[in-house]
């Protein structure tokens, strides 16, 4: 009998000696083997229970281990695609300062056609920013030689101070562009702070623009009010005239004005009506390769306008609500027609009118690609349409041409920002 109990512990013992050894094998690795003695009056599921404890603490912990390991693994992953992201971009940084725009080198990018660029001025490569600042300067220039001629007539102390230190600020420009191209040929190094220069540079241009608006005052007494032009003489986001009343309701409309541009593509926009809540409520504009184009609360015609040869040009819009039918007129001939533009949508009141910009918000949120180059004058506007016979009238400045009666063109009634110019024009007078 003894012989026989002796039998069954060494049983038992096997057998939780190979219990404990299969479930080691879970943990893959390295393990400790524990056999322990089951007593006789032990019942062996609650002995095998007793020791697995360890076992599955064990396993617990590796499975924690595992799962912390999957994660920085997957952190790690993640870093390393944010800097191989990083060193490409920093690649693309470096071979666009290498590179002017355009450049068909390694390392030059190519920008696409019809691309669309809000930052600031079109041309952000440094020969086309020079190029821009070489006519500004050539402009500003220009003025200050009809100054010099109005002081020689007038003989004027003051006017010969002005126009000695505006002269002196035009010197320190050019030094200014100087000092960039030297830069620029010895590695570009100052690219980097290309916007706090160019922001200088514009704020000094601005200033200097306005001082000489300020001199160019005295001369209004030898013209009338109305004998006027604005010059934008470049493609920026911040040259634009306001106008200082706004438009009342109109269930009709006729705006007419003289233009001149060889703006390519496109000569922008010559003025922009925004209200509360519509930013196209009322523009004329042609942007890119696209014809002029009228917008009306945001409802679009194509007009067929031809205007981008550098002359003089007179052009006219008449518009009811009724039916939306329009009309377009260049240099008093009717060159197309149309319907259904924003039917029985009237004008609405209360907004903004900017000359040279187009508004995608009220008063704001211009976009240099849509801004207008070249010369605008004889901007008017009425609340109804105008005839055949009275749109002539103003093309061949008839001494019966009428003026607009919602808005007439005034100097006193706009102001002007960003350096757009004032220059005398008498229409027919100085045509092409």
């Amino acid at each position: 009998m003894q012989a026989t109990n002796n039998g069954i512990y060494w049983r038992l013992f096997l057998f939780s000696c190979l219990f404990l050894q299969s479930s080691s094998q879970d943990f893959g690795g390295r393990t400790q083997f524990i056999c322990t003695s089951v007593p006789k009056d032990m019942d062996i599921c609650a002995a095998t229970l007793q020791n697995s404890v360890p076992g599955e603490d064990l396993k617990s912990t590796v499975m924690q281990l595992r799962e912390t390991v999957l994660q920085q693994k997957e952190t790690i992953m993640n870093q390393k695609e944010t800097i191989r992201e990083l060193t490409s971009k920093l690649a693309r940084c470096e071979s666009q300062s290498g590179a002017e725009p355009g450049d068909p080198r390694p390392g030059g990018r190519r920008k696409e056609a019809g691309a669309k660029n809000t930052m600031g001025d079109v041309s952000r490569g440094p020969a086309d920013t020079l190029t821009q600042l070489s006519q500004t300067l050539q402009s500003l220039k220009q003025r200050l030689e009809n100054l010099e001629q109005f002081s020689r007539s007038n003989n004027s102390v003051q006017a010969n101070s002005l126009k000695d230190l505006l002269q002196s600020k035009i010197d320190d420009l050019e030094k200014q562009v100087l000092s960039r191209v030297n830069s620029i040929e010895e590695g570009k190094p100052g690219l980097r702070n290309e916007t706090e220069q160019r922001g200088r540079v514009e704020s000094t241009l601005t200033s200097l623009h306005q001082r000489i608006t300020d001199l160019e005052k005295g001369q209004r007494e030898n013209r009338p009010l109305d004998k006027f032009q604005l010059t934008f003489p470049l493609r920026t986001n911040y040259m634009y005239a306001k106008v200082k009343k706004s438009l009342p309701e109109m269930y009709a409309l006729t705006v007419c004005m003289w233009l001149k541009s060889n703006a390519s593509p496109g000569v922008g926009t010559p003025f922009s009506y925004a209200v509360p809540g519509q930013a196209n409520e009322l523009v004329l504009i042609e942007w890119g390769n696209n014809p002029m184009e009228i917008l009306i609360n945001d409802k679009v015609a194509k007009l067929p306008f031809l205007i981008n040869d550098g002359k003089w040009h007179h052009i006219c819009v008449t518009w009811t609500t009724r039916d939306g039918v329009w009309e377009a007129f260049q240099d008093g001939v009717k060159r197309g027609s149309g319907e259904n533009l924003a039917p029985y949508h009237p004008i609405k009141p209360q907004g903004l009118l900017i000359l040279g910009q187009e508004q995608d918000t009220l008063g704001g949120g211009f976009d240099a690609t849509q801004a207008f180059v070249g010369d605008l004058a004889n901007f008017h506007i009425w609340d109804r349409k105008l005839s055949m016979g009275e749109i002539y009238n103003l093309a061949t400045c008839s001494s019966k041409a009428q003026v607009g009666n919602v808005f007439a063109w005034m100097e006193t009634s706009l102001d002007i920002y960003g350096g757009a110019s004032k220059w005398t024009f008498e229409a027919c007078r100085q045509l092409n």
